[in-house]
């Protein structure tokens, strides 16, 4: 059963657990209701059962890239923006990949500042295709 809630839900997807966690305590900070995954596959399961306004996800994960995901997760959950990042260079030929399938996604390169990537959140969140 899904919670009622006020606060803009996002998930925040890192198999690197500090990152995730991190993250998350700056967004809950800021307001937002986050919660944080380092397993992608129990984030997209996640978001099956309650949609989240918003996905904030590394791309290179192991078992289902945080790419992968954004594509389920949209696919699921219609009005779920997404926001990917990555200290990866090879990650923009994927982003080309997806988007010649029909999805756009914003990707942000790690590291990220805490003010760039609030401010990229905000312009996510306003942001209506």
């Amino acid at each position: 059963m899904a919670r009622t809630r006020k606060l803009p839900l996002v998930y925040v997807v890192d198999d690197e657990p500090i990152i995730a966690s991190s993250l998350t305590t700056i967004l809950r900070l800021k307001g937002y209701d986050a919660l944080a995954f380092t397993d992608p596959i129990k984030a997209e399961e996640a978001a099956l059962i309650e949609s989240p306004d918003l996905l904030i996800s590394d791309v290179m994960m192991p078992g289902l890239s945080g790419l992968e995901l954004a594509i389920n997760v949209q696919d699921a959950c219609p009005d779920c923006k997404v926001l990917l990042f990555s200290g990866q260079a090879a990650t923009s030929s994927l982003l080309e990949s997806a988007h010649t399938c029909g999805h756009r996604f914003d990707l942000l390169a790690k590291p990220v500042s805490p003010g760039d990537l609030l401010k990229e959140i905000e312009r996510t969140m306003k942001y209506e295709a």
